[in-house]
């Protein structure tokens, strides 16, 4: 084994182009000079169409938790009822932000592995009128599923005035996004998985509505109040020092995503997710989710008669692959695969064949070779389309 060779399929972080590092290496400049602004000038008009809106998208130097705790505070006045749809770990991590605002929490408890049900949403959002904000998870990272973020919107301002934001760090810049025409009030995301950047940088859009609510809103803030960051971007600025390596670096990932076509880019990642969906299946190992709600860019795994940290460890001790575990009560239980970003049909390729290998280290009776199979069959389907 190669020991600087690292193959990394996790949910994220998820491995970093060449010429984006070679992007972010680039001279440092002056924050508040004119390189800067032209930075700026030429990087916020192609988030938008990342995030399907015509809104201003705000990139701000922090984590996809700093962006989930800008979206509660801004879009939460103190004291508001607000349902958070708990459909894994980060949906359960809106909640406990929620909680230390001291909202008034309402939850909608999903099976780990299950989508959310937008009847039930509506139902809820029917018995409790008070509430003012719904957020919601698009990608669970923890447990692989893609939740109906464009019926969800639907249904919530169907059956309420409530703002509905969505955490989309897993998955923006991987599947299709439109803010706008599903009505999504707050998008947050962040750099270190399909933006194919390190961890660092966040970006947040907010509705027309929404802007009024924060507009309005006496909830105390200050680094993460989206109203300070607004006014600058009217000057094309931002408030406080910006991440410009990471900026350095978007620019890159941005012209490399259109360079390949967003509708490209979405077609590479459900064609990813399909490989390793039906690797496993010819492989007879039971998947976390449903073909139906399985997200396009991390598989959850849910082995039943092995282990799955013996498999992630000895794929990392064999040939430095490293895959996720399984978090909170399903720690031990499952393990994930990350296809997102900068990884390609024959990078599923790599993982399939040296899983399959790990397989047969740890005793499981398989036949070599059978869940590539599957996988390149998949492939060649979609190249007769």
């Amino acid at each position: 084994m190669l020991k600087d060779q690292h193959i990394l399929r996790i949910p994220g972080p998820s491995p970093i182009p060449p010429s984006v590092g070679r992007a972010m290496n680039q001279t440092m400049i002056g924050h508040r000079g004119k390189e800067t602004k032209e930075l700026l000038e030429r990087i916020l008009p192609k988030l938008k169409s990342v995030f399907g809106t015509k809104q201003d998208v705000i990139p701000v130097a922090g984590s996809g938790t700093a962006g989930l705790e800008m979206a509660v505070s801004n879009a939460a006045h103190p004291g508001d009822d607000v349902l958070v749809i708990v459909s894994g770990a980060f949906g359960d991590r809106f909640a406990k932000i929620c909680q230390a605002f001291q909202l008034k929490l309402h939850r909608i408890d999903v099976e780990w592995g299950e989508a959310i049900n937008p009847q039930t949403v509506q139902e809820y959002l029917q018995e409790h009128p008070e509430i003012k904000v719904v957020f919601a998870t698009y990608c669970e990272t923890s447990t692989g599923v893609l939740n109906p973020i464009e019926t969800l919107a639907k249904t919530v301002h169907e059956s309420s005035d409530a703002l509905l934001v969505v955490d989309g760090v897993s998955c923006l810049g991987g599947v299709e996004a439109n803010m706008d025409e599903w009505g999504v009030d707050i998008y947050v995301t962040g750099s270190q998985k399909a933006f194919m950047l390190p961890a660092g940088l966040m970006f947040i859009a907010a509705s027309e509505r929404a802007w009024k609510v924060i507009e309005e809103n006496p909830q105390p803030r200050f680094y993460l109040d989206m109203r300070v960051y607004r006014k600058n971007l009217e000057k094309v600025s931002t408030p406080y020092t910006p991440a410009l390596s990471l900026l350095f670096g978007l620019e890159q990932v941005l012209n490399l995503m259109e360079e390949e076509g967003l509708e490209n880019v979405y077609q590479r990642h459900i064609l990813m997710r399909d490989m390793t969906r039906a690797a496993f299946k010819a492989l007879d190992i039971p998947l976390l989710t449903t073909d139906e709600d399985a997200s396009p860019t991390v598989t959850a795994v849910h082995p039943a008669d092995f282990d799955a940290e013996a498999l992630r460890s000895v794929v990392k001790e064999q040939f430095n692959l490293t895959l996720a575990g399984g978090q909170q009560h399903m720690k031990g239980s499952i393990f994930r695969i990350g296809h997102m970003g900068y990884c390609s049909p024959a990078d599923v390729l790599q993982t399939i064949s040296l899983l399959e290998i790990g397989l047969v280290k740890i005793g499981k009776d398989i036949q070599l070779g059978k869940g590539v199979q599957a996988a390149q069959e998949i492939y060649l389907q979609q190249e007769e389309k």
